[in-house]
């Protein structure tokens, strides 16, 4: 099935944050997002799920556990699971990614504090 923007299932997030799920199953997420300029998400990590995230427009900030990292257009990074980690757009546009889950991350993120 061809997959779009305009057809995918559309949510908001953080501070004027939002994202289109253009492939959602229990095994594989596909989301399209954008992040405003100054905007972040909660440090946070996945028991299960790697993630890998690349960079359509703009420049995104990751912040790991003991390192921060930029990537930029056309860049792509990788994240394993259980390494604690969040995205921020420090840049002047807005950021425009795809975030690839498998499986789905859906009931296995776990944010600051990390409590379980």
């Amino acid at each position: 099935m061809k997959r779009t923007k305009e057809n995918s299932q559309h949510y908001y997030w953080g501070d004027g944050c939002e994202g289109w799920h253009l492939v959602k199953s229990s095994e594989l997420s596909i989301i399209e997002e954008r992040m405003p300029p100054g905007t972040e998400e909660v440090k946070h990590y996945h028991e299960t799920a790697q993630q890998f995230f690349q960079i359509l427009k703009g420049t995104a900030t990751f912040e790991l556990e003991d390192e921060t990292i930029m990537i930029h257009e056309k860049e792509g990074f990788h994240i394993k699971p259980e390494i604690k980690h969040k995205i921020l757009n420090n840049g002047d546009v807005p950021l425009e990614f795809i975030v690839i889950s498998s499986p789905t991350t859906r009931g296995d993120r776990i944010d600051e504090p990390f409590e379980k």
